[in-house]
């Protein structure tokens, strides 16, 4: 007789997977182009890239309906960056490899506030002697939320406000570096971070995934 009641009964969607796109999963492996790296190395901050990573962790920024950034974390101190607008392989745009250069915490509201309106975004940005020049028109660092994926099947959302600037490494090679405020809330408090991160964009041929 209560048979309806369980009809009725509101279920909760099932939590959504790690995304996935041109084979890169969380759990898998990738592999780096040995001599492309070899050649490209001396001229960027990226030193000793291992030419084979697994996947931890997966990211996901949605930038707007139709597009977004998937992120897979390895186990080297950096990522894979995918430029997506929409969810097939054929809609992938771009595809950068970041390694993590410095994660600085910041422990006061001021401080972090500072950050914000007047540090992360700069007419250039020197690192190590170079300078990288703002590729974006903005005046203010740009917000996004990114939900992570892990290993043991837990997620976090993590809010980042970000510049980008690059420069010219060598012919035909160019050098991202990002700079992110990052935010997350924890035990019911605000942390806050800046990252700062240099990648390079990767063409089909310079990865293949393993596994």
């Amino acid at each position: 007789m209560f048979s309806w009641l369980k009809k009725n009964k509101a279920t909760p969607p099932p939590e959504a997977s790690a995304p996935e796109v041109l084979g890169l999963r969380l759990g898998g492996a990738i592999e780096l182009d040995d001599l492309k790296f070899r050649l490209m190395e001396p001229v960027l901050t990226i030193e000793q890239a291992s030419r084979t990573q697994i996947i931890k962790a997966v990211g996901e920024v949605k930038l707007d309906a139709h597009t977004r950034l998937l992120r897979f974390y390895t186990d080297d101190d950096g990522y894979f960056q995918v430029l997506q607008s929409g969810t097939s392989d054929a809609d992938v745009s771009e595809v950068k490899l970041f390694y993590f250069y410095e994660s600085k915490p910041v422990d006061t509201d001021a401080a972090w506030n500072d950050w914000i309106n007047n540090k992360i975004v700069q007419p250039h940005w020197d690192l190590e002697g170079m300078t990288y020049e703002k590729v974006w028109d903005n005046t203010q660092p740009v917000a996004m939320t990114e939900k992570t994926w892990a290993e043991d099947g837990s997620t976090s959302t993590t809010d980042q406000f970000i510049m980008v600037y690059e420069r010219e490494a060598g012919e035909d090679i160019f050098e991202s570096l990002l700079v992110s405020g990052e935010e997350i809330i924890s035990g019911g408090r605000a942390e806050h971070a800046v990252v700062i991160s240099t990648g390079i964009q990767l063409s089909p041929t310079d990865f293949t995934v393993a596994g």
